[in-house]
């Protein structure tokens, strides 16, 4: 969205980065790291780690700082407002009791892909579950078929501009780093309209994922099913699970 520059608070931006910086490789930082991680200076950073402090959302032992439970504020809120996974979590919710498996749907944030709504059958084996598969988690989306999905529905060029001067990090022997070979890919997911990711995430993870679309088109959301291998072979993905897919995507279209 474009704005003008005495718009912009900049304050406000470092802040929020300040915030950002902290992730399931860096649970704890101190001004030093922090600053590294957001491209400020230190004194910058260690005011703002103070401030988030002050205002809660942030705790620290003097030296070392993590988020508090204040920031589940934001999830909270989105999740309560939000319509789009207020939309979709019905239709979740019954094909993992038709089918005992876990969907998720997932929006495109960046190099990620964010879980907005999700639900698993209570049969399913909690080993079957992939790690980090909750409300609100990040997963690449290169390495993801619901990232994969929602980056094969971005104009070209706005894909390209999303793959230059990205590093696609590997992840398991199986992700696709190369950039010649993922735009290959990514071609063929736009082709078939749909992405079967073997574990490419996590090892014995495989997912399905297919685009959601509204009335105009425009894809607002993937949904997927995972499981493992024997649970999405080549025969049951065309059988069963891209079937059942697709027609929750018809059923959810008018709604989105």
């Amino acid at each position: 969205m474009p704005m003008a520059k005495a718009d912009y608070i900049e304050g406000l931006a470092k802040g929020l980065a300040v915030l950002e910086s902290f992730d399931t490789e860096r649970q704890r930082l101190n001004a030093t790291l922090a600053a590294q991680r957001t491209g400020i200076t230190r004194a910058a950073a260690r005011r703002h780690l103070l401030t988030l402090t002050v205002l809660g959302y942030l705790e620290t032992d003097g030296s070392h700082y993590w988020l508090s439970a204040r920031v589940l504020r934001f999830a909270g809120s989105y999740m309560a407002t939000s319509r789009l996974p207020r939309t979709l979590q019905p239709t979740l919710n019954r094909l993992a009791q038709q089918t005992q498996a876990a969907f998720s749907a997932v929006v495109l944030d960046g190099g990620e892909g964010v879980i907005v709504a999700r639900s698993a059958g209570v049969a399913e084996p909690v080993r079957h579950l992939a790690y980090g598969l909750h409300l609100g988690a990040r997963l690449p989306a290169h390495a993801t078929s619901t990232g994969r999905v929602l980056l094969a529905n971005l104009p070209q060029a706005d894909f390209n501009a999303w793959l230059k001067g990205r590093e696609l990090t590997r992840i398991t022997p199986q992700t696709e780093v190369g950039k010649v070979k993922f735009k290959a890919l990514i071609g063929l997911v736009r082709r078939d309209d749909h992405c079967l990711a073997r574990d490419a995430h996590e090892l014995g993870i495989h997912a399905l994922a297919v685009p959601l679309r509204n009335m105009q088109g425009q894809t607002l959301a993937a949904l997927n099913v995972v499981g493992t291998a024997d649970q999405l072979s080549d025969t049951a993905v065309v059988r069963k699970w891209l079937p059942l897919l697709l027609e929750a995507a018809r059923e959810l279209r008018p709604l989105l």
